[in-house]
């Protein structure tokens, strides 16, 4: 069969195509990091490629990164390793040197994105609007996305292609997984049972939830409702041991996959799961953009903001109590984006918290009532 592609449309409504009578030969994308952004730049790649068949595409991306997406159909991948310093950015510039782009699309606020910005020439640099911009992000940009209160990061990124003359991107992505990825998943999926997979490290330790409650939704996911419960993680030993510690604690077995799955063994495995558990972390917009639902736990960010974008509602939602809590505001005071990274914030979230909309979920998505 070869290389295959994991495809989930989301509906949207169709935008009107008002494109610049400028033809784009090439554009340019730098995003870098994180996993779940750059998920949510697949839509651009595609949307770009579907508008305007004719542009060539270059993505500038990190390492990392480079491992889910970075064959994309139709897209040149340049990988800069930010941990490289120094010789990371004179290995872009000789990388780019000599080459001109019709536009830059600068979708990463950080010092870093901007140096690598500064070595891109394009004529039309696309950025992020004033409320958005930091670390001097207007200096590299001479365009920019317009300014929309409340929205979610991936209707940001989708905007990028607006300042183009382009319909924002609609919600659609492809992520070519091969054969060896799928068989990995079905090699750990249970054929006569539904599976719960449970991500549980975020990379920021105070988006995470404590080890016991993991557990004990765990159990409840198994012992009433017959599901498979299957943990994932990063290699990293604080990881490792969190997955561990996890399937310690339960009365159910679990298969801890830990450290044992490229990412995209990973892709495959939420695609074949029926629901992910996980905190603001990559692997909860993995799973959404390929059509698993996420029962997602946020109190330290915003799921409005950063949330699986198609699992909205089966998110557990105690950013506002966490934003009264830790930093007397309101969701309505606060500034849009604004973090609870505090101890004890997680621990807003109940296990009775997760278990309903556990219960719900099984309800709505599986028809039948918990306990039957």
């Amino acid at each position: 069969m070869g290389e295959s592609l994991a495809t989930f449309n989301g509906s949207a409504p169709a935008c009107q195509n008002n494109r610049d009578p400028y033809v784009l030969q090439s554009v340019c994308i730098l995003r870098l990091s994180a996993i779940g952004d750059v998920t949510h730049v697949i839509p651009v790649v595609l949307s770009l490629q579907s508008q305007s068949p004719e542009t060539r595409i270059t993505w500038i991306i990190g390492k990392l990164e480079a491992r889910l997406v970075g064959d994309l159909p139709g897209v040149e991948f340049i990988v800069f390793d930010k941990r490289a310093g120094w010789r990371g950015y004179r290995k872009l510039w000789r990388q780019l040197r000599g080459r001109r782009f019709d536009a830059l699309l600068h979708m990463q606020v950080a010092a870093r994105a901007n140096l690598a910005a500064a070595l891109v020439r394009a004529r039309i640099r696309v950025g992020y609007d004033r409320d958005r911009s930091k670390d001097g992000h207007g200096l590299f940009i001479n365009r920019r996305i317009a300014s929309t209160p409340a929205q979610h990061v991936r209707d940001c990124l989708a905007s990028f292609l607006e300042p183009l003359g382009l319909a924002a991107a609609p919600p659609r992505w492809e992520l070519p997984l091969g054969d060896a990825d799928r068989a990995f998943a079905e090699q750990h999926l249970a054929p006569d049972r539904p599976t719960l997979v449970i991500s549980p490290c975020s990379s920021h330790a105070l988006r995470n939830w404590p080890i016991e409650r993991y557990a004990a939704l765990a159990d409840h996911a198994a012992l009433r409702h017959g599901m498979q419960v299957i943990l994932v993680g990063s290699p990293a030993d604080e990881e490792k041991a969190t997955c561990a510690a996890i399937a310690g604690a339960m009365q159910a077995p679990a298969l801890n996959l830990c450290g044992q799955d490229t990412l995209k063994q990973l892709a495959a495995l939420l695609q074949g799961a029926d629901l992910l558990v996980a905190p603001d972390t990559g692997p909860a917009h993995i799973a959404s953009a390929l059509g698993t639902d996420v029962l997602g736990l946020y109190a330290a960010s915003n799921p409005l903001r950063s949330g699986p974008y198609r699992s909205l509602p089966w998110c557990v939602d105690r950013y506002p109590e966490a934003l009264r809590q830790f930093k007397g505001l309101t969701v309505d005071s606060a500034r849009w984006g604004t973090k609870v990274e505090e101890p004890g914030a997680m621990d807003l979230i109940s296990v009775s918290d997760a278990t309903d909309t556990l219960d719900r979920w099984v309800t709505q998505r599986l028809g039948h009532r918990p306990g039957e």
